[in-house]
């Protein structure tokens, strides 16, 4: 593809996406609510739309797409468990937003440290957040880097990809926190899904239709179409793909942080309805993209590179595959600066702010602007080493950050919980996770999400079965749909 129509498209949304944020300063809210989530009062269209681009990053339209090229339609067995586990939200949302509305709450880590009478669970579950989400975000900018490079054979390499991506990301979290972070989502997930619906369905009547499509994959790729095909989605890895990423909706805090954000639990429901059909749409859109490249283009030395390759082909006119490149570049960049907003947040209000003397909201918020660009660095430190395969990667932080999914079934459903079975759980499974990830090893061959689940619900279960509960909190938690449901009569 032409680089300059690729430089054009960037020029061009950056100045788009520029005076959205810029705009969104307008009646800017103050403090850390205000910045941080925007101080509850998202209505329900825009709380969908920034769900889905932080949740559909260069995971979708680059991972995802390079994880179905690499082992067919497992692949979309996989993304369906995810939206199955979307279904925690039905569960979840409603208690996230009355407890963050009635009590102030800005973090998901400080909800559960105040459910269970501790600032040091509160602390803990941020750290862990920061070990792992900080991965996550520079898979983000290596998802931006491959594919500027790839759409453009190397005239833009792979570092000025993550650059831009860097500087968009810290320019739009800086604008007006999150509120410039939902205007400019909202724009981005409107832009990715209209395009990469467009271009997949050109993609597919230039192969033949979708009945020529899939005979053809039928004839020459037949493994691609069933599970585990070449070998590679057996069902131990399958299982250690999925169960990471069915909890994804409560386990990462960028995403479960969105819960605090509608201004009613109406606006919570519109949000939910309006993340699953897009989300649905974009899956099989991004599955569609990885068959695609299966055939056009065999034997791809990086199956990451399949929606770079698509995009600069002859089969997609240039115009609309720098369109479809940006809306990819936005949504990365949508993750990206969410995570920023939300680890930032959860640093000031969780770690900074759980000291002695506890500092104001004014100092808070400045700590945690102060933050944003210190993530922003060891991001793009860690997306320089080049790591294959985004989707895997993608899973490996999703396997850390689970360890605390026990916390928040405690949090809302189980009285006997306490501080020290959290904070055992989460500290002793992070670890865990962290080191089979670096060595690779696979107890039994189960991934390390599956073992972080494991140990931690031991650990949680039996510290607490030996320590003391906070009974008065816990009531708090446990019946708070019940009370609200009173108080809505009354």
């Amino acid at each position: 593809m032409n680089t300059s129509f690729v430089i054009w498209g960037i020029v061009i949304y950056t100045i788009v996406a520029s005076v959205i944020a810029l705009l969104s300063r307008k009646g800017n809210l103050p403090g850390m609510a205000g910045y941080f989530i925007g101080n509850r009062k998202m209505n329900g269209i825009l709380s969908a739309l920034s769900y889905s681009t932080t949740t559909y990053s260069a995971f979708m339209m680059v991972g995802l797409a390079g994880l179905t090229y690499q082992g067919g339609v497992g692949a979309l067995g996989f993304e369906i468990v995810y939206f199955t586990g979307v279904s925690l939200i039905v569960l979840f949302g409603p208690r996230f937003w009355l407890a963050g509305k009635k009590n102030g709450y800005v973090t998901p880590s400080e909800m559960v440290g105040d459910r269970f009478q501790s600032k040091g669970v509160a602390a803990v579950i941020a750290l862990v957040s920061c070990l792992f989400l900080i991965p996550y975000s520079a898979v983000q900018l290596a998802g931006v880097g491959y594919l500027l490079q790839g759409i453009t054979n190397n005239a833009i390499p792979f570092t000025a990809g993550v650059i831009i991506a860097t500087v968009l990301a810290l320019f739009f979290s800086y604008t007006a926190g999150i509120r410039s972070v939902v205007w400019t989502d909202s724009l981005q997930a409107i832009f990715m899904i209209i395009t990469s619906t467009l271009v997949v369905i050109i993609i597919v009547n230039s192969l033949g239709g979708f009945g020529q499509f899939f005979d053809t994959l039928q004839t020459t790729k037949p493994e691609a179409l069933s599970v585990p095909g070449n070998g590679y989605f057996n069902f131990l890895t399958f299982l250690g793909l999925t169960i990471p990423w069915f909890f994804f909706s409560i386990s990462n805090p960028q995403v479960s942080q969105r819960m605090f954000m509608p201004n009613s639990l109406k606006g919570l429901r519109q949000m939910l309805i309006g993340f699953l059909v897009f989300g649905l749409i974009y899956t099989f859109v991004s599955v569609l993209w990885g068959f695609s490249a299966m055939q056009l283009f065999p034997g791809l030395e990086t199956a990451d590179l399949a929606t770079p390759s698509l995009l600069s082909s002859e089969v997609v006119p240039p115009v609309l595959g720098v369109i479809v490149m940006v809306g990819i570049l936005a949504a990365a960049v949508s993750t990206i600066d969410s995570i920023m907003l939300t680890l930032s947040s959860m640093f000031a209000r969780d770690v900074y702010g759980n000291t002695r003397n506890r500092p104001d909201d004014t100092k808070q918020l400045k700590v945690g602007k102060i933050v944003i660009p210190v993530i922003a660095i060891l991001a793009y430190a860690f997306a320089e080493l080049e790591l294959n395969l985004i989707a895997v990667l993608s899973v490996a932080a999703s396997s850390g950050l689970i360890v605390v999914v026990p916390a928040f079934f405690g949090t809302f459903f189980w009285k006997r919980g306490t501080a020290a079975g959290v904070i055992s759980s989460v500290t002793i499974s992070a670890v865990l996770v962290l080191f089979l990830e670096l060595t690779k090893w696979k107890p039994l061959d189960l991934g390390s999400g599956i073992w972080g689940l494991i140990i931690s619900t031991i650990l949680f279960i039996g510290v607490s079965l030996i320590t003391r509960a906070p009974e008065e909190k816990a009531n708090e938690f446990i019946h708070i749909m019940k009370n609200y449901r009173k108080e809505k009569q009354l």
